[in-house]
């Protein structure tokens, strides 16, 4: 087992993670940017190195820089949490040739899974339902065009280095699929410098189920069940849950096997998420690897008793996972909440400021990853996360009813934040139901919500932070 590890990473991810090392006996090193210096997490750590200025091209994904203050250190282990370098293959790939071992896959994995048409090929070769469309990356117009009129409009055009919604496109018709094209191509190019994209078939109105797997260096892999994911406002989720309303066992385990037997011919080792998307008639189809932890993972952690960042770190030192499928008990329900300093009068536009009172009440069935403390500052530099808010209870609507009294005792002073949305989501009648999808915000609530606040069309075409 390891002795002492460096966090890549910040906020309440850097301090999820820290914690679950000082149970472990792991000593923690941190590091920080100039805005980060006097953060929870960097208190917490047993020690805590500057890394660079506010921006995170100039601190956190300054690749060389943390290796070097690993090596300075003595760590034996990074781990990169999410965002950042978390997913980037030539940065495990550093970690390998430095002596280090990167908490996380291999980075012929990362690179592997990281391409969506890649690992598309690679679903299809073991099985796994995909939607139908290309499975190479494509740049000539002519082609596209002929791809989209054979299997039939709507289509999805999207970017094959992308994520996080960017390079993205819905084209409805013939007509626009050059301009589609054009501006997908533009978008992937700024944001990732690969303006290649593929295309496939649009499922609309979708739910966005995702599997949490397990794979250690000896070849076991497990599933630890669903989670909902459905619940999005333009690509970025909001609300998850687990069990999935729409989950039975006989589905629950078809999934499940097809998210172990694509990790497993990809030679993944680690924690790891596959996500699929599933349409009305509960039909599934692969959508991709996120090669890393997730977000959304205190839900799982919850839902089956198993700390996932403890899992890691055993894994990543060589260890075999302690338990079998069979032995996986998924128990109760579970929810989270992402509160973000948005405000929600305003088209949700990033708050910033000073929080100068911040309380919270939990309570039985509740718990907070946050790596926010009253006094803080939120800015523009990193995303507005500043809490995940997770409830559990024997049933869905315990949980809803838990989640709902946390939310309405959670203040806070100084910045503007998302819990009345939250709040309005959690109450309305589709919610509630199980009866939504991904698209549920943009059809029908946002909607709603132009008319009473009546926001104008040119704050609702202002960009807002993305996050993970």
């Amino acid at each position: 087992m390891f002795k002492k590890i460096l966090i890549a990473n910040r906020g309440e991810i850097a301090v999820r993670i820290i914690t679950s090392a000082k149970e472990m006996g792991i000593k923690t090193v941190a590091v920080y940017s100039d805005f980060d210096k006097y953060s929870l997490f960097t208190k917490i750590a047993d020690e805590a190195y500057h890394i660079g200025e506010s921006p995170s091209a100039k601190s956190y994904l300054r690749a060389e820089k943390i290796i070097e203050i690993a090596k300075q250190t003595g760590a034996e282990g990074i781990h990169p949490g999410y965002g950042f370098l978390s997913e980037r293959g030539f940065f495990a790939k550093m970690c390998e040739e430095n002596g280090i071992k990167f908490i996380g896959p291999g980075y012929k994995a990362i690179d592997l899974l990281g391409s969506k048409t890649e690992a598309k090929i690679l679903a299809l070769k073991n099985n796994v339902p995909v939607v139908p469309g290309t499975e190479k990356p494509l740049q000539d117009f002519s082609l596209i065009k002929n791809i989209a009129k054979e299997i039939g409009y709507p289509v999805l055009i999207k970017a094959s280095a992308g994520g996080g919604g960017k390079g993205m496109r819905i084209v409805n018709e013939e007509a626009d699929i050059e301009s589609s094209l054009r501006m997908a191509q533009n978008e992937a190019k700024s944001s990732f410098g690969d303006d290649s994209v593929f295309i496939e078939k649009y499922i609309e109105s979708p739910r966005h189920i995702e599997f949490q797997i397990l794979a250690d260096e000896h070849g076991n892999v497990i599933h630890l069940g669903e989670r909902e994911c459905s619940m999005q406002r333009r690509h970025q989720k909001i609300i998850e849950e687990t069990p999935s309303v729409i989950m039975d066992e006989k589905l629950r385990k078809e999934m499940g096997e097809c998210a172990k037997r694509i990790v497993k011919a990809a030679g993944y080792s680690n924690a790891g998420t596959v996500e699929f998307i599933v349409d009305k008639n509960n039909k599934y189809y692969f959508l991709e690897v996120n090669t890393r932890l997730q977000v959304e993972h205190p839900i799982t952690e919850i839902r089956t008793g198993i700390d996932l960042v403890r899992e890691q770190l055993k894994i990543a030192s060589g260890e075999k996972l302690s338990f079998t499928q069979e032995e996986i008990n998924l128990n109760g329900h579970t929810i989270e909440c992402r509160i973000c300093a948005e405000d929600s009068e305003a088209n949700f536009m990033p708050s910033t400021g000073k929080i100068t009172y911040m309380k919270n009440v939990l309570g039985n069935g509740m718990r907070e990853d946050t790596g926010i403390e009253q006094g803080n500052e939120i800015s523009v530099y990193y995303d507005p996360m500043i809490s995940k808010l997770i409830s559990t209870g024997a049933t869905r609507e315990i949980a809803i009813e838990k989640m709902k009294r946390s939310l309405r005792d959670y203040k806070l002073v100084g910045i503007k934040t998302n819990i009345s949305f939250l709040l309005k989501l959690l109450e309305c009648e589709e919610f509630v139901n199980g009866n939504y999808h991904t698209q549920f915000i943009e059809k029908e609530f946002d909607f709603k919500i132009y008319n009473n606040w009546k926001i104008s069309k040119e704050i609702s075409r202002i960009s807002f932070f993305i996050f993970l």
